[in-house]
């Protein structure tokens, strides 16, 4: 019995999208992209309509049906059928695709965004380059004034900074659940301000959220514009308390 070319077309059609799938992710283990997908099988479509369309014989047995569905009185329940059908078909795999969802958006999201060669703040312009923490070349040379800024960067954390990163400085404060896209940082991780230098703290600190750049976008940062808030003793002093607490060092170039 000869199969029609309607039906071939299709099983081919469903083959290719069936054997590429197969191929990439159960033997390749890499799913393919949808993206890319979509480019195949645009061209496998394309190249099964041409090679069942070559001849007048070929596109009868596509288009035949088709014809018939639409213009023969004998088909006149099946078309009525089709057409009551169809419709609410479409709606609905529409109403699928476009519909809004309660999911948070994908974002893609830098943990540490490159900062600028300099920027503003305090009235002044800071150089990222050269920028050091005036107070940490006391740790050596006078350890007890050292520990007075310390003390001093404690005051302005639970003052100002354990609402969202926490007591322990875990990122784990009584607003974290209203801030959970980013999450607050987790100070105390090994890939936190562990690799960071100071310079960058101060920058990130000093801007927050607002100031981040736009190459780092998307941002959901709640992080305040501390600038605004606090003075550039007390951010430079609340860092060295981050880095006391956590037993971090903060990264440096040597010379």
């Amino acid at each position: 019995m000869k199969i029609p070319g309607l039906i071939k077309s299709v099983v081919i059609i469903w083959a290719a999208w069936y054997g590429i799938v197969y191929l990439f992710t159960d033997l390749l283990g890499a799913p393919i992209p949808a993206s890319v997908m979509k480019m195949y099988m645009f061209f496998i479509i394309i190249g099964v309509f041409m090679a069942f369309t070559a001849d007048e014989e070929t596109a009868e047995e596509i288009f035949g049906p088709f014809r018939r569905l639409l213009f023969d009185r004998s088909h006149r329940v099946l078309r009525s059928i089709v057409f009551i059908v169809i419709p609410p078909l479409v709606f609905m795999v529409t109403y699928e695709i476009t519909r809004p969802t309660l999911d948070a958006p994908v974002e893609l999201r830098a943990v540490h965004p490159a900062p600028p060669s300099s920027f503003m703040a305090f009235g002044k312009s800071f150089n990222m380059l050269t920028l050091e923490n005036p107070y940490r070349s006391l740790e050596r040379g006078k350890p007890d004034k050292f520990r007075e800024a310390v003390n001093e960067g404690r005051t302005v954390y639970y003052t100002n900074c354990f609402f969202c990163h926490g007591d322990k400085l875990e990122g784990k404060g009584h607003f974290v659940k209203g801030f959970n896209n980013p999450a607050p940082a987790n100070f105390r991780e090994v890939g936190a301000i562990g690799q960071l230098q100071e310079s960058f703290l101060f920058w990130r600190i000093a801007v927050g959220g607002p100031g981040l750049p736009n190459e780092g976008a998307p941002w959901a940062s709640p992080m305040p514009v501390w600038k605004d808030f606090l003075t550039e003793d007390q951010i430079w002093k609340v860092i060295l308390f981050l880095y006391d607490y956590t037993g971090h060092r903060p990264r440096t170039f040597g010379k």
